[in-house]
């Protein structure tokens, strides 16, 4: 999406700082009277406000003549990387702004011989180490605080468009299928809608995959400001913790935040549980995001307090949603009637009582379609057309996902946390009259903690687990196997089969399930690939899992 943003801008096309403050066509824009109360508040970028340049940058390696640099921190620093960093695009940029401090980057006690700096007579200066520096460089600590509002001002002042409504779910398992649901029922109401997220990027029927679930500042601008010039009047996207914690949301007008729940993930990159809940807790900060008017919040969740206090304190419309019809949510379900066909739910609410039957197959995916809901009704969609709309949904591919059979069931799911792996296997029991199989494994260079939990959740929960390969990136996957296995009793051995490779296991599960039998490919889902030693490789779960059923005679 950075190319979107680049292909987005006149590179021919200077403006100053200064010019975009003063540029009159963005005087309605609320990002442009955020963004000059910030820059006029910081008086060290006064040398660097009448300087013409063409493009934001955040790598060093895109910087041409006159664009701009944008140093930021990384998630592990590194002082050596990051002068080289700042030395690089020096070479070519009209001026820098960074995010660490560049004297202290620059200075002789902090730059060992190795660095490869180029330095005058191969010393500082005592006192100016940024003279060595071909271009001005300033300062800006606080910069994530504006970044986004500045590339959206500068992507305006390109083409002045009317940007898209935004819906913003956040939470560890769901993001993805409510992101789509919410997309689904604005343009079965007549809106154009586009989605961003793990699935991919576009309008609802011009997906394009996606690298991150929430891309950089540049990135997300780009897309939004593509989206507002294709007429899309609604933009369902999901908030990643890394998103939020590193504000690559900053400057998007969301109007809407949906909570779903969280359980242990990417503690890899989170200190503990509690710092993970604090990233997700920014969504619903109108302190953060100051178009916010609604927060829909899952009460069955442990953290949902956590949202809900945020919320409240900016005094957000706050909406519950709930399977529990004793704890009064804004929208609970009173009944679920669960089938291989969907699902058939009573739903009670404030704003009125409806039946319908959805598709989508899973208990948890009756919670997912009433934080949907709730967005809908948010939007301004009257909760009487909801009930006719349902049953046209469809659920994200990869997520609950069928893959047709002449017997038996197979299902490929994105379940990849401990919880979401209960959430899946204890709805498909509600479903399964024989044995409930679950395939799965564990990603390489990701928190080895959660592997042995990751194991117990499918043993719990299925009658038998087969343990193979997810994406081992650069770990041995027989060495993730071995940690998966940690704690596991005989009993469990005898319902436990491990094969490394995923194909196999995958074929493996399609010869031993029975006619009654539910299989469900976990981890996966939607990926096209499997990571190998820095290598992806083309592996779609449903694919192999078609040509598995087809070799076997089941399909």
């Amino acid at each position: 999406m950075t190319d979107a943003y680049q292909a987005s801008i006149n590179k021919n096309r200077t403006v100053t700082l200064q010019q975009l403050l003063d540029n009159k066509n963005q005087d309605s824009n609320p990002a442009s009277k955020r963004l000059s109360q910030q820059l006029t508040s910081i008086t060290a970028l006064s040398p660097v406000m009448g300087i013409s340049f063409a493009q934001l940058r955040l790598d060093s390696r895109q910087v041409a003549k006159n664009d701009a640099f944008i140093l930021l921190k990384s998630h592990t620093p590194n002082c050596q990387q990051s002068r080289r960093y700042l030395q690089q695009a020096a070479n070519n940029a009209a001026f820098i702004l960074s995010e660490l401090d560049p004297e202290a980057l620059l200075s002789e006690a902090n730059v060992p011989a190795n660095a490869n700096i180029q330095l005058n007579d191969n010393k500082l200066p005592a006192e100016k180490p940024l003279t060595i520096l071909p271009c001005p460089v300033v300062y800006v600590p606080n910069i994530r605080e504006f970044f986004g509002d500045l590339v959206q001002l500068r992507l305006q002042y390109e083409q002045p468009t009317t940007l898209p409504t935004v819906a913003a779910v956040t939470g560890t398992n769901g993001k993805t299928t409510i992101s789509q649901l919410v997309a689904q029922l604005a343009q079965l109401a007549g809106m154009s809608s586009a989605v961003m997220g793990t699935a991919g990027n576009g309008k609802l029927e011009a997906l394009v995959q996606a690298s991150h679930t929430t891309g950089d500042a540049l990135a997300v601008q780009a897309f939004l400001q593509q989206m507002g010039a294709q007429q899309v009047d609604l933009l369902a996207l999901e908030a990643s913790s890394h998103g939020l914690d590193q504000q690559r949301l900053q400057g998007v007008p969301i109007k809407v935040a949906i909570y779903t729940n969280l359980s242990r993930d990417h503690l890899d990159y989170h200190t503990d549980m509690d710092e993970y809940v604090a990233a997700k807790a920014k969504l619903f900060d109108k302190q953060h995001f100051p178009s916010l008017t609604h927060a829909i919040i899952n009460i069955d969740d442990t953290y949902a307090q956590t949202m809900l206090d945020t919320a409240q304190a900016s005094s957000l419309s706050v909406w519950t949603y709930s399977l529990d019809p004793a704890k009064k949510a804004t929208f609970s379900a009173v009944s679920i009637q669960p089938s291989l066909q969907g699902v058939m739910i009573g739903m009670q609410s404030e704003f009125g009582n409806i039946e319908m039957v959805s598709p989508l197959l899973g208990r948890f995916n009756v919670a997912n379609l009433l934080a949907a809901i709730a967005a809908a009704v948010a939007l301004g969609i009257d909760i009487e057309r909801i009930s006719e709309l349902v049953p046209r949904l469809q659920g994200a591919v990869g997520r609950m996902q069928r893959v047709p059979s002449n017997n038996g069931c197979f299902i490929v799911d994105y379940a990849h946390t401990p919880d979401a792996l209960s959430q899946v296997l204890a709805s498909l029991r509600a479903h399964c009259k024989g044995e409930l199989w679950a395939v799965f494994g564990c990603g390489g260079d990701r928190d080895a903690g959660k592997r042995p939990i990751m194991a117990q959740a499918g043993l719990a929960g299925a009658d038998r687990v087969i343990l193979t390969a997810d994406n081992p990136r650069s770990e041995d996957p027989n060495v993730i196997l071995q940690d998966m296995q940690v704690g596991i009793t005989d009993e469990q051995y005898e319902r436990t089969y491990v094969e490394p490779a995923r194909q196999k296991a995958i074929e493996y599960a399609v010869k031993s399930a029975t006619a009654n039998d539910i299989v469900v490919i976990a981890g996966k889902g939607h990926e096209t690939y499997q990571e190998i030693k820095g290598v992806r490789y083309d592996f779609d779960d449903s694919v192999i899992l078609q040509q598995a059923l087809k070799q076997a005679g089941r399909s």
